[in-house]
C-alpha cells in the first residue's frame, strides 16, 4: 500500500515517527512535505497529499497539523476526497465503513502511540460495508459533482 503523508511545520517530528512506523510495516510512503518552514501554508501540503490520492499515486493520505482541523477543511475541498479528523479507533473504523474516507488527519498533541493505533484501524477497516452508507456517500459525490438537487 502506498500512503501519502504531510504535516505543517510544527508536525514534522510526529510525521517522522509516523513514517518510521509505516515503513516498519512495509508500506510505501510518499512524503509530500519534505521541506517545512515556519511560514509554510498547510493547505498546500493537504492539497499535495489529496492530489496523490486522487491521481491514484497513493491509496490513502495522512495529514498532521496542530489541531487536524485546518488540514481536514483543506483536504475536503478537493473533489473526490473524504477526509476525517480521527480521535479514536472507533472514528478510524467508522469513517472508512460509513463514509469511505480516503484521507485522515491528526492533531500532533495526540499521543503518538494512539495515532499509530488509529492509522492501523483506518487501514484495516472495511470500506463502506452497508448499502445505506453507500447511498449517503453517493449523495455526497453527486452533490460535489453538481448532480444532486434534491434539497
Amino acid at each position: 500500500m502506498k500512503i501519502a503523508i504531510a504535516s505543517d511545520h510544527r508536525g514534522v517530528e510526529y510525521k517522522k515517527e509516523v513514517i518510521k512506523y509505516l515503513l516498519s510495516k512495509n508500506y510505501e510512503i510518499i512524503d509530500c512535505s519534505t521541506e517545512n518552514t515556519p511560514v509554510d501554508d498547510y493547505p498546500d501540503f493537504a492539497f499535495l497529499v489529496c492530489k496523490k490520492v486522487i491521481d491514484n499515486e497513493a491509496e490513502i493520505g495522512i495529514l498532521l497539523c496542530r489541531t487536524g482541523i485546518g488540514m481536514s477543511i483543506a483536504a475536503n475541498k478537493v473533489k473526490g476526497i473524504r477526509c476525517a479528523k480521527i480521535n479514536s479507533v472507533e472514528d478510524a473504523i467508522l469513517c472508512r465503513n460509513d463514509n469511505g474516507a480516503n484521507v485522515m488527519t491528526f492533531n500532533y498533541t495526540e499521543d503518538i502511540e494512539n495515532i499509530k493505533k488509529y492509522i492501523d484501524a483506518f487501514i484495516n477497516a472495511e470500506v463502506i460495508n452497508d448499502e445505506r452508507h453507500q447511498r449517503r456517500v453517493d449523495k455526497i459525490i453527486k452533490y460535489e459533482n453538481g448532480e444532486y438537487n434534491e434539497l
